[in-house]
């Protein structure tokens, strides 16, 4: 059985209030789309703004975009894939359709690291 999908996960959070404008950063994610990345990864430690300009980009951009919060428990490839599905449904209803399907008939196996 699979577990239901938490929608929280799945909206992207607004800017808090007034926030520190990033526009070389901005730029820089900008210039990841103009040559043709698909993906980009924004890492940095907890506190230093990530998600802000993040949403700063996406709601200056125009583009369709969809949002997946994940945490430690989405440690878990069934779960995980469920909420990529998920959030690329938002933008696509018809995508995965048949991957989603198979997805909620395997058998789980929990993963744990120590």
């Amino acid at each position: 059985m699979q577990d239901p999908i938490l929608k929280t996960k799945l909206f992207c959070p607004g800017l808090p209030g007034p926030a520190v404008a990033r526009p070389r950063l901005v730029a820089l994610l900008e210039e990841g789309l103009r040559q043709g990345h698909r993906l980009s990864l924004v890492s940095a430690p907890a506190g230093f703004g990530k998600t802000s300009v993040v949403v700063e980009w996406l709601s200056a951009s125009g583009r369709a975009f969809t949002w997946l919060s994940l945490d430690e428990g989405d440690n878990d490839p069934v779960r995980f894939f469920s909420y990529v599905l998920a959030a690329l449904q938002k933008i696509d209803p018809d995508l995965g359709v048949n991957a989603a399907s198979l997805l909620g008939g395997v058998q789980r196996v929990r993963l744990e690291t120590r």
